[in-house]
Parts: structure tokens; sequence; C-alpha cells
């Protein structure tokens, strides 16, 4: 008997529809969450062979998708966005949205989001933990620079505002601070440390677990892309044959800007919110990387690029124009499997 099962998945709980596919007679349960719960129900009662089981990609699939897999079943990972653009209820409510899974999938339009394995999610936040220390350590010093701004307190220059020679001099100025604010900015200060370390062990476990591969060292040819990034990158694409094109990729890592366009009128609009973040991060960053080495390689085609569209629109577009063409440059890279090369026109 073929039928389509569809997870609504939430904190605590999952509400479960089965709808037979030759009477459309539908059944419903809810779950409480625990480990065994999602594997014990379906081996207790196993659909036929080969029966997909739609799950909605929220913050805890991981484990679902995993006790899906252990019962002998194929897990399918729904893209919720898209699937409540296609299936639109008046009300909303647990039996709507899992019912509306199940129409997708007996329409053949369900909206599904690929699976990395199981080793792969885990590597993956080893790059995803360290990205998000690093936002802190960017908040952090943007901090204690506010704070010696506030009193009219700055330092001379430096290539790095907290290398060890500034830190020395930082120290001084921190000394010159009202007594409560220098509490704080020492407390920060220290914060900061802290989480500079934490970045050097992730980087330490990166490199001892995940060794450098083929297509990291291809990576590694395009300009602004070192062994951090590289390891993001490939952990976050994973086959890059799911990307039919070089612009899909670029798509799916929000590097082409939203489209707005009616008659004749056409605005574009900033990068998109809805992709891979972690993807979109890491060609951003390595945009920045260009841009910083201007000076020392100004004859790069990414260079060019920068440098002729941050006249006209300024900083924050030209970086989003050289995260774009590294992207799609990543495409071409992994699916032919050979170094980048500079493009023939800048």
């Amino acid at each position: 008997m073929k039928e389509y099962i569809a997870f609504d998945v939430h904190k605590h709980s999952t509400f479960i529809e089965r709808e037979d596919a030759a009477t459309g007679r539908t059944t419903h349960c809810r779950l409480k969450h625990s480990r065994g719960a999602i594997r014990n129900y379906l081996v207790s009662n196993p659909p036929a062979k080969g029966t997909a089981v739609a799950v909605e990609a929220t913050g805890n699939w991981y484990w679902v998708v995993d006790e899906i897999e252990e019962a002998g079943c194929l897990p399918v990972l729904v893209h919720p966005q898209w699937a409540k653009a296609l299936v639109r209820y008046t009300a909303k409510t647990d039996m709507r949205d899992a019912h509306g899974m199940n129409y997708l999938q007996r329409n053949r339009t369900l909206p599904t989001v690929w699976i990395a394995p199981a080793k792969v999610r885990d590597l993956r936040e080893l790059a995803r933990g360290r990205m998000f220390l690093t936002h802190q350590r960017t908040q952090l010093k943007n901090r204690i620079q506010a704070a010696l701004a506030r009193y009219g307190l700055q330092q001379r220059s430096y290539s790095d505002s907290f290398g060890k020679q500034a830190r020395i001099e930082m120290q001084g100025l921190v000394e010159e601070l009202p007594p409560h604010t220098r509490t704080v900015t020492k407390a920060l200060l220290w914060q900061l440390d802290e989480v500079c370390s934490r970045i050097k062990e992730l980087e330490k476990s990166m490199d001892q677990v995940i060794k450098q591969t083929p297509a990291m060292r291809r990576l590694m040819t395009l300009p602004g892309i070192g062994r951090i990034l590289s390891v993001v990158i490939v952990l976050e694409i994973g086959d890059v044959a799911r990307f039919a094109t070089a612009p899909k990729l670029a798509s799916y890592a929000g590097c082409t800007p939203r489209v707005k366009a009616s008659g004749d009128k056409v605005r574009i609009g900033k990068l998109r919110s809805d992709v891979n973040r972690y993807l979109k991060w890491a060609f951003i960053e390595a945009a920045n990387c260009v841009k910083l080495q201007l000076k020392v390689k100004p004859e790069r085609h990414v260079s060019k690029l920068y440098t002729r569209i941050a006249k006209r629109k300024g900083h924050a577009k030209a970086v989003g124009a050289v995260a774009r063409h590294l992207a799609e440059a990543a495409w071409y890279v992994l699916s032919r499997d050979e170094d980048y090369i500079e493009p023939a026109l800048s």
C-alpha cells in the first residue's frame, strides 16, 4: 500500500499525517519528543518500502532525519518558505501544515532541500562555530574602540588595532577612561582574549580532522580564498552537481541581488537574505580580502571589478559583485576540476 507521510516538527512534539494514496484516507497522531520516539513509531507502523517521509526544515531536524533513516525510511527535507507559498491556508494549524506537505507530495511539487550526510553535518559545526565566534570578536572590538572614541582617546595608526604593539598602547588608554567605563572595557578585553583563544582552538581542530582535498586546493586558487574559507565552501556546497549552472550556485550562496521588474522599470535591490548564510559569509569575506589586497594586486580581474563598481555604487555593492564573481568561479573550478584562470576581459 503506497502512502504519503508528513512530519510537522516542533520543539517538543511532532504532528504526523499519513495519507493512503489510493483512497485518500488520512490518519493523524502527535508524538512527544524523546530520543528513539520517531524511530520506534516508524518501526512499529512501517510504511511501504521506499516511502518518502516529508520533514519541514526546522531548527531541530537533524535528529529527526537520523531516526527516519535508522528506521529504514527515506527522509525528504522540505523548504518551509517555498512550501507555504505553494499551499496557502486561511487558518494555520499543524494538521493543515502536514496535509499541505502531503498534498505537494501527491502533486510531485514538494520543494525539497539537500540533506548533507551526518558526518558532513557534524564537521560543518566546526566551521560554523568559528564563524559565530568571529562575529563575536568583531562586536567586542567595535565596542572597545567605541568606548575609547567616546572619550576622545585615539591610538596611533596601526595595521592591526589589536596587534601586540597596539594592545600595549590601548592598555594605557583604557586606564584614562572613567572608572565604570574602564571596568567594563577591561572585561571586554578579557572576553576578547578568550574568544580569540577559542577561535584558535577551533582552527587547530579543523586542521586536524579536515584534511585538505583536491576541491579545497582548487578553491584556494581563487582570489581571497584561503584554507579556512575553502573548508567552509566545500562543506556547505557538498556535491556541486546539485547546481546546474554557476548562477544557481551564486543564488544559493546569496550573492545575487533581488530584482523587481514591472513593465519597463527594473530595480536591482540588496543581496538576498533567505539563503545559505554560511556560504554567503564565506564569499563576502573573500571579497573583502580582495579589497584589502587592491594595492598589492591591482592587475587582477577582481581588483578591477571592485574598483570600477566602487566608484559608481560604493563599497557594499562592489563587494557584492566580487562575491558573485567568486561564487560563479567556484562552480566552474569545482565542476571542471581545474584551477581558477583570470578572465581574458577585465
